[in-house]
Parts: structure tokens; sequence; C-alpha cells
């Protein structure tokens, strides 16, 4: 039998991109994982797992409780955004610490959380519910222009679009409710104010109602009118953290959070705060990594502390930058070849997320940031301007070849999919 603490791991998601999280919490815990499929790479931080469809509450519960009754559980975490409710109702059924299924809800639905910013004082975005085209339209007259149209309850972009005329919202409804279809929680829409500045978000950490703002992430976002990422960068100096932390921790509490990680979007306008949205689990894109990277901290080891009662460690061991690009296409069609044809002084990873004859689909033609995504690489740096100067170096040295392919075929192979 070993010594060290067990903690449930629910939906370990893709090496590529959550592997680092696995890693990290196995250095310290004993895993035993919830997943959706047989596992593949997990199986080197693991001591056992259930397979059941995560889709189905009444599969994962009774999963979760199969794995309780082979094994003394210490705690339960999940870093998949999808899985936030089931996962805090799985750690109700088990007696474990947990915040309550109330609290994941509210997190999850950006509706509840624009009342609850509001009503605790948070500074946020006017934003309406719209269930029908008549009622996006009556909020548009109501917010006015520029307006955001995005799932109520949602992840990643998908389904988020800026319109700056009332002529574009009809296929802007269409494509954001497509979005909502995807929830398992709301397949609402919301009309929102468009808050103009600078995106960020605040990577935090919460221990028994105290939040701690560790890092502060700066966004590259892709052409409008949507918001899909294209970069982040990390610097452990960075002198927003001081300024956007207050207002992270604020709309923490105001959602009732107590404990956890969490990645607290913001949009910077005038020089001031505005809340985007919490996401109470680890941030993706790597962007746990990069913080690593930068300062030290171990966001996932973090998780699984607080998870099983312990205090986390947030003492900084590092200071420098960190930065991400991820590999687009400039169209949609099929890729042909991928290679990276140099190494660039700081290079920490280069990944390639799909194949040559994988299909690419951009939002403009019916798909999403993983659906056109090839992959990424990663880049350290005394500052996180350095590190983003050696990241766009590294950009360039990639051979990409893509065959275009008409939109429509595309679109309608990424449905059939």
């Amino acid at each position: 039998m070993s010594a060290r603490p067990l903690v449930l791991v629910v939906s370990p998601g893709d090496e590529a991109d959550r592997g680092y999280c696995l890693e990290q919490v196995a250095a310290a815990y004993d895993i035993v994982l919830l997943t959706g499929t047989e596992p593949s790479w997990e199986k080197q931080h693991i001591v056992d797992h259930a397979v059941a469809d995560l889709n189905d509450t009444t599969a994962l519960l009774a999963a979760g409780r199969a794995l309780a009754e082979r094994h003394d559980l210490d705690g339960v975490i999940t870093w998949d955004e999808w899985n936030l409710v089931p996962t805090a109702r799985l750690a109700r059924a088990l007696g474990l610490a947990a915040n309550s299924v109330e609290v994941m809800r509210a997190c999850r639905n950006k509706a509840t959380a624009r009342t609850l910013f509001a009503r605790h004082g948070v500074p946020s975005a006017a934003s309406m519910t719209a269930r029908t085209l008549r009622e996006a339209e009556r909020a548009t007259r109501t917010l006015g222009f520029p307006a955001v149209i995005k799932p109520a309850a949602s992840a990643g972009s998908i389904g988020v679009i800026r319109i700056d005329r009332l002529e574009e919202l009809p296929a802007a409804f269409e494509f954001a409710s497509a979005g909502a279809s995807r929830s398992r929680e709301d397949s609402g829409v919301l009309v929102e104010e468009y808050l103009d500045g600078p995106e960020v978000s605040v990577e935090c950490v919460t221990h028994r109602g105290t939040t701690t703002a560790v890092a502060v992430t700066r966004k590259r976002l892709g052409p409008a009118p949507y918001f899909d990422e294209t970069g982040h960068t990390v610097d452990a100096a960075d002198p927003l953290l001081a300024t956007v932390a207050p207002t992270a921790a604020a709309a923490i509490k105001a959602l009732g959070i107590t404990d956890g990680v969490q990645h607290v979007e913001i949009r910077m306008v005038d020089g001031r705060p505005r809340l985007i949205e919490v996401n109470a689990r680890l941030g993706g894109d790597m962007i746990g990594h990069l913080v690593h990277l930068a300062t030290g901290v171990d966001l996932a080891r973090a998780a699984a502390d607080i998870a099983c009662g312990h205090t986390p460690d947030l003492t900084p061991t590092r200071h420098q930058g960190a930065a991400i690009r991820f590999i687009y296409p400039a169209y949609s069609g099929t890729l042909t070849a991928r290679r990276l044809k140099a190494h660039v002084e700081g290079m920490e990873r280069v990944r390639f997320q799909r194949q040559a004859g994988d299909p690419l689909v951009l939002p403009q033609d019916g798909g999403d940031l993983y659906t056109a995504r090839i992959g990424f690489l990663i880049t350290t740096g005394p500052t996180a301007t350095a590190a983003e100067a050696r990241a766009q170096e590294a950009y360039r040295t990639l051979d990409v070849q893509v065959a275009p392919v008409p939109p429509a075929a595309l679109t309608t192979g990424q449905r059939a999919a």
C-alpha cells in the first residue's frame, strides 16, 4: 500500500493539452482516473481507473462510487469545464470536499454569473438572455452596438461572435445557438455589451475562502468577429497583477467559490478591469504550464492539494516569462505537411496535434479553434516580451502546407464526424 494520498481525477483530457496536469499531480499523489475512454498515455500516472460515459450523470456517479469502494479517496478534481457540475455532484455523493453543485452551476451559466456580479458590485458587462432571434433583436436595441452574441454555458470561445450592426444578427444568432446546443446545462444565448480593451486572464488559487492571484496571462486574439485565442504570455513580474487581482477575487467571492483553482477572464476597459467570466478550474491552452515555467507555481498540484485538504504552496521559485503560439492555417483545407525547420533559443516544446490528411476548419467556415488548430509551440525568456519574440521567431520557421477545400465540403465533413 502506498503512503501517498489518493485523488480521483475526472476527465483527464488530451495528452497534448492536459498531460502536464496529470504528470504534476502524480508527482505527489496516487491517482485513480474516471474517464470516457480506455487510458493510454495516462497509464504511467495512475494506479486504477474506471471508464464511463461522462455525458451520462448516472453512469458517471456509478463509476465514481465503484472507484470509491476500491480505494480510500482523499479528494476529487477535474480541469474539464464540461464536467465541473458532474464532478461537484460526485464529490457530494462520495462525501468529499468540493464547491457545491449550485456554485458550479453559477460558474457554468454566464447569465447567472452576470446577475451575481451585479449584486456584489463586480464590474462586468451588461447582458440579456435571448431565446429567440426576436428577443436578441430587442436586446441589441437596449445594449447597442458593437454587441457580443454568445452561448450562455459553453467554453473555449465556442459560438462567441461580435456584431457591429443589426443586419449581422441573424447569422450571429445561428452561430451562437449552434455553440449553445453543445451544452448540457443551458442551451440559451446571451446578448452582451462589447468590452473594448485588451483581454487578460488571472490565474487564481482559492483556499478556505481566501484567493491568491498567482499570475496574469496576456492574450493574443485572432481576427474579428471571432474571439479565438492564438497565443498567450505570462510574466512573473507583470505589473498588471496588482491591478486585476482585487477584481478577480471579488468575482470569485460573488460566485460563492471557497476552494480550488480559477481562471478568471477580464478585459481592461480604459485601464480598468471588467469581468468576462470565471472558470472554476485550471485554465486551458497550457496556461498552467506557462505559469509554472514563469513562476514555478504548480497550479495542478495546488488543485489536488486543496481537494485533499492540504494547504497549497504558492511560493514563486522562478522569475521569467513564457509564451505559447497556436498554429493555425490561413484558410480552411486539408493539412498536407507540417514541420519545424529550425530550433530557436528558448524553445521549450513544439507539439503538432494534426496529421497530414486531417481537415482544418476555421470558424468562418463552420468550425472553431479546435477544428482549425494544428498545434502549438512554447518558448521561455527572461521576460514575457523576450519569450514572445522567440515564439514569433520560431513561428516563422514553421513549414505548414494546407490544400484548400471548398468550405461547404469541410463543414459537411465536420458535421458528420
